[in-house]
């Protein structure tokens, strides 16, 4: 994943919660990855607060206050030089705009937009906040992977907009996405019944089974108990709100 350090424009560089009540989130979420919290920064066009998230003193994400009757939500955000011109640019090419340009302090601007299939996703354009500052690392995102009944349609979409290449892993039910050489995402199909359309968010943990273990003593809800993949254990969780995240880490 990109961080602060890495400013390319079309490259997921941050990943956020969307909840009806941000500061219980940031409780469940503390106690959980034992991130930290800044004071709230106001969203000008809402009113409502948004959470920034640190780890070892460094921005790792975000929780802000979700529309009334909005469910819970985890997303990712792609870097852009303009807002609006990429939101004219994403309806030219079959998607949607959905909320925004929202201002978020001095760290800078949102748009939430979704794709052909309606799936959302954001648009930044950073000011003071480029990206995360640490990723890869316990407690930090890892990866975010979009689900899609569309995986070929989706590839033109995204391809379009920000130069992404598919670089498909042999043997695997997934497709790596790549800018400028480099994995940004992961894409992969879904029927879109069992499993529906969204991107998905990943963080990264030490132990995935201590850590699924936590989020039930927090109220949080086990939606798959830790399962091995080559290399790595993983298990998906919904938090008190009902938001979804999967876990990854290395299998012990």
């Amino acid at each position: 994943m990109n961080t602060q350090d890495d400013d390319a424009p079309g490259a997921p560089c941050w990943v956020e919660t969307w909840q009806p009540d941000p500061r219980a989130a940031a409780r469940f979420y503390g106690a959980l990855l034992g991130w930290r919290f800044d004071e709230p920064t106001i969203v000008a066009e809402t009113g409502g607060g948004y959470l920034t998230a640190r780890l070892d003193g460094r921005r790792v994400a975000g929780i802000g206050q979700g529309p009334p009757g909005a469910p819970a939500v985890w997303s990712t955000s792609i870097r852009v030089a303009r807002l609006e011109s990429e939101v004219t640019r994403v309806q030219a090419a079959g998607g949607s705009h959905l909320a925004g340009p929202l201002s978020v302090g001095d760290d800078g601007r949102l748009a939430v937009v979704a794709d052909p299939a309606g799936v959302a996703f954001g648009l930044w354009e950073p000011r003071g906040r480029i990206g995360a500052e640490l990723t890869g690392r316990p407690s930090t995102w890892a990866m975010s992977a979009l689900h899609t009944p569309d995986p070929e349609r989706a590839a033109a979409f995204y391809g379009d907009l920000f130069g992404w290449e598919l670089a498909p892993d042999d043997g695997a039910p997934f497709s790596r996405w790549e800018l400028g050489g480099r994995l940004v995402a992961v894409l992969a199909g879904t029927d879109g019944a069992a499993v529906p359309a969204h991107w998905a968010v990943n963080l990264a943990v030490g132990d995935v089974d201590a850590v699924t273990a936590r989020a039930t003593s927090l109220a949080g809800v086990v939606l798959m108990a830790p399962f091995d993949t080559p290399g790595l254990r993983n298990a998906v969780i919904a938090d008190p709100q009902g938001a979804v995240l999967a876990l990854s880490g290395p299998v012990s």
